[in-house]
């Protein structure tokens, strides 16, 4: 349990920073702006976005165990893990070229929200959080599938969001002195090696369901000289899907992606100032 509740207070604590971020600057800019008649708005904005997510984990819960099973339940969940792979790595990029100015495009878009009305309030909240609140259902939702547990995930998703809602008002308070640019790079390497092995786990439903082929191309098995039930399998497995047995396909494509966002994440930004030509020189 401690592994799957590690990788999952990861989800929730990475997801819960960003989204208590951006509330921490949209209360900043309306406190800075005396406009207190905008707090109830945007909590409601919060607030729906919060059940809105749970309702997609309930949905998303019931549907699983109730409804599907076989083939339909392993494609799925290999559709759903895809879908959540595909979110964080935008998300990830996203914040990447976002840290430095998501300040400012947030304050700009509350002054415009402010003078449209309390509704305007209300939907850039709401936005605001329920791109975090969908990823990370997905994410967890994933996540507990690939370890054949859901008490463990829910558990230690709330658990990352409790700290992350503490960690957003201590910044609100100016308490927290934290490097919020080192803490997301290191949060977003953990997560790329976790949707990693989300993807591993999409290909898995796929073999499984006969979408894929590959099923019995192994490209190792170890499960007789590693114990499944060890400490160190247990943590490989629940956190970055990386089991003792493993198909080709499985283990290419978490190869791929893990590198390739990784290789792609800690790419150099690129300059948005070119370089002014020289002057002509002129003949005398």
């Amino acid at each position: 349990m401690g592994t799957v509740f590690f990788a999952s207070y990861l989800i929730g604590l990475r997801d819960g920073l960003e989204a208590a971020l951006v509330v921490t600057i949209l209360l900043t800019v309306l406190a800075r702006a005396q406009r207190r008649d905008g707090l109830t708005p945007l909590w409601a904005g919060v607030a729906a976005a919060i059940v809105v997510a749970a309702a997609l984990g309930a949905v998303l819960t019931y549907v699983a165990t109730s409804l599907l099973s076989g083939i339909r339940l392993e494609l799925f969940e290999a559709v759903t893990s895809l879908i959540a792979v595909a979110m964080v790595t935008s998300m990830i990029f996203w914040m990447r070229r976002s840290a430095r100015t998501i300040k400012s495009e947030m304050t700009t878009r509350l002054t415009e929200a402010l003078g449209m009305g309390r509704t305007a309030i209300a939907l850039l909240a709401f936005i605001a959080v329920i791109r975090e609140g969908v990823e990370m259902v997905l994410l967890v939702f994933s996540a507990a599938q690939a370890a054949a547990q859901t008490i463990a995930p829910l558990l230690g998703m709330i658990s990352g969001v409790l700290s992350a809602v503490l960690l957003g008002w201590l910044m609100y308070r100016a308490v927290a002195r934290i490097n919020l640019g080192r803490l997301f790079i290191w949060t977003a390497v953990l997560l790329i090696l976790v949707a990693a092995g989300i993807a591993k786990y999409a290909v898995h439903g796929f073999q499984m369901a006969g979408a894929l082929p590959g099923a019995n191309a192994l490209a190792f098995d170890l499960s007789t000289t590693i114990e499944p039930s060890s400490w160190y399998a247990t943590l490989l497995a629940a956190t970055v899907n990386l089991t003792p047995r493993a198909t080709l396909l499985e283990i290419s494509i978490w190869t791929a992606y893990a590198v390739g966002v990784l290789l792609l994440f800690f790419r150099p930004a690129k300059s948005t100032h070119e370089r002014p030509p020289a002057a002509a020189k002129v003949p005398v």
